[in-house]
Order: C-alpha cells, then sequence, then structure tokens
C-alpha cells in the first residue's frame, strides 16, 4: 500500500500484455465432436476458432504470463506492483485466490491481491476498481488481469454452448498518467433478476459436488442464448452511453470500440444502435472466440498491434457477463 503519495492528475494504462496457448481448436475440430458445422458456427456467432490451454495449465499460468508481458511493457519489475486484481470465471481451485499464485509466480511480495469474479464483465470492474483506488492516492501500479481456462467447463454434450469458450490471459498496468490522458470514465451495473441467463449450476454451496451433481452435468456452463443476446445488447448500449456523457464525450469522439468479444452479431447490433459503423469495431472473436475476462484486454493488445490504437485515440471499452452484470470505460490512449 502506498502512504502519503498525492494523488494523480489522472489513471490510465502504463503497460499492455496477453497471452494465448499454443493449440488452435478450429470449427472443423467441433464438428468431429458434436452436432455441428463451420458455417452453422460462422453464421451465428462469428467464431472461425479459438484456442484451448494446455493440459498442465492453470488459470494462474495463462494470467502469470499475460502480467509479465504488461509489466515489461511498462518498463516495471515485480517490486514495484502494490496490488493485483484477476478478473476470472474459473481458477486454479475454489481458494485461494488466483491473484494470490500469480503474485507468487511473479515475485511482487509487496503486492496485495485477490480475485474479481465477474464473469465476463470481470476485467472492466477490476478496472473500475483499480482506477478508484489509484485516484484516491491508496496504490501506485496495479495490475489488473483478465484470465480464462474455460475449455474446463466446456459440454460438449451441448452444441449451442460448447463452440463459444475459448481460453486467453490479457493484462494491464495502471499508474498515474498526465491529466486528459488514460481512464476518462467508467460505469458498471448489474441485474441480479437475470443471474440464470449464463451460470454453471454445480460446485458451490447451494449444489455442492456429488455424484449426483456430476451425473446430472451440473459443473459444465449452461447460457439462455437468445435471452442473453437481447438483454447484452440493451445494457451494453446503454453503458456505452453513460460512459461517454460521463467522460463529456460522444459517439463521434470514438475512434475504437472494443466490445466484450462474445458473439458478433451481438457486438454488430451494438455498434449500429450506438451509430458506430463496423470500421470502428475491433474484432477479434473470430481467432479467440468467447475468452470471457480476457476478451477485451486481448483485444486491447490486438488492436495495439494492428495499429489501431494511437496516442490521443479515444477507445470504448463495453462488457457485460453473468450476473447479469454490466461495465463500461472510456480510455484516451
Amino acid at each position: 500500500m502506498v502512504t502519503g503519495d498525492p494523488r494523480p492528475d489522472a489513471v490510465g494504462i502504463l503497460g499492455l500484455g496477453m497471452y494465448a496457448p499454443e493449440r488452435v481448436v478450429d470449427n472443423h475440430w467441433m464438428e468431429g465432436i458434436v452436432d455441428t458445422s463451420d458455417e452453422w458456427i460462422v453464421t451465428r456467432t462469428g467464431i472461425r476458432e479459438r484456442r484451448f490451454a494446455a493440459a498442465e495449465d492453470a488459470t494462474s499460468d495463462l494470467a502469470t504470463r499475460a502480467a509479465q508481458a504488461a509489466m515489461a511493457d511498462a518498463g516495471v519489475g515485480p517490486e514495484d506492483v502494490d496490488l493485483i486484481i484477476c478478473a476470472r470465471v474459473i481458477g486454479d481451485m475454489m481458494f485461494p485466490a488466483t491473484a494470490a499464485l500469480v503474485q507468487r509466480n511473479l515475485g511482487a511480495r509487496r503486492a496485495a491481491a485477490y480475485d474479481v469474479v465477474g464473469g465476463c464483465s470481470g476485467w472492466v470492474y477490476a478496472l473500475h476498481q483499480a482506477r478508484g483506488m489509484i485516484a484516491a492516492g491508496l496504490y501506485r501500479r496495479v495490475l489488473v488481469i483478465g484470465a480464462e481456462v474455460l475449455s474446463r467447463i466446456l459440454d460438449f454434450q451441448d452444441r449451442s454452448t460448447c463452440v463459444l469458450l475459448g481460453d486467453a490471459a490479457g493484462a494491464v498496468v495502471l499508474g498515474p498518467v498526465p491529466q486528459g490522458q488514460g481512464i476518462l470514465s467508467s460505469h458498471l451495473g448489474c441485474d441480479g433478476n437475470l443471474w440464470e441467463l449464463m451460470y454453471l449450476p454445480g460446485g458451490g454451496s447451494r449444489r455442492p459436488a456429488s455424484h449426483e451433481t456430476v451425473e446430472q452435468r451440473l459443473h459444465y456452463f449452461r447460457m439462455n442464448g437468445r435471452e442473453t443476446y437481447r438483454h447484452a445488447v440493451q445494457v451494453m448500449e446503454e453503458a456505452s452511453q453513460v460512459a461517454l456523457r460521463e467522460a463529456g464525450l460522444t459517439v463521434a469522439d470514438v475512434d475504437l470500440f472494443v466490445p466484450h468479444q462474445a458473439n458478433l452479431r451481438i457486438m454488430q447490433a451494438v455498434g449500429r444502435r450506438l451509430g458506430l459503423d463496423d470500421a470502428r469495431i475491433m474484432v477479434t472473436v473470430d481467432r479467440y472466440g468467447n475468452t470471457s475476462s480476457a476478451s477485451i484486454p486481448v483485444a486491447l493488445e490486438e488492436a495495439r498491434a494492428a495499429g489501431r490504437l494511437e496516442r490521443g485515440s479515444v477507445a470504448l471499452l463495453v462488457s457485460f457477463g453473468t450476473g447479469l452484470a454490466w461495465g463500461a470505460a472510456v480510455v484516451r490512449w
């Protein structure tokens, strides 16, 4: 914890990194596992391939590699990190926090560490928290990680869900930046009445692991796709508008729209409702699938590598996820 430091003028991204497993799983592989086709998957989701982690890799391993890349990009060492927040769905285990394992792996012995279990919106939630703590003068360098090994909770008997998810990790180092740069606004929301849109029924305190929960396949991801689509488009548009308004900007000021990479049709529908043409939408879902909390930081790194984020660029980030929770942020690069 940093004490006695003046509050920064603004908080922004000092370093960015990602990690994607080497194993590429395309739609033709899926055709051999479940009753589906490449055409069916691409038409409905925009996904052509995704990555699956190696058998020996857990969430903390992917998170550590992304964090190391972000730290190298920011030019900071383990001793410079004050706090680690890891957004994830499935950790290495129920407890301890995945962030604690990342702290150990990095050797960041000064850093506090905790997890945010916010599903696909988790990384934006973590970004919002880290921004507030740095702005308050509590911490100076914060690692915000989104990491997932979702292939471990896929039900390969359910073609509507098993084709959607992939494994990856993305991370940023947040810290003070000059006034007018960095995170200009961030906004969060949730409607717990819609929790059944996406969930994992087994393994918690309500339905602890047993022979029955395993036999009933309750330890796999479940989703109501039709209703998720309808609510996702609405809350992502509304959250985007709030974040832009709080930043004092309009859609016309947005250089790059970086939505959660769940489904190409959802992303394009939100873009249309906001008045954004497809050229301003960052798309990685075709190559990585839905990587949940990792999807936005991975998309940011891909955008930067492609030259789509230049100094002064305004990026609008928005996500939705289980809960139903959502979040948006406006960032000046």
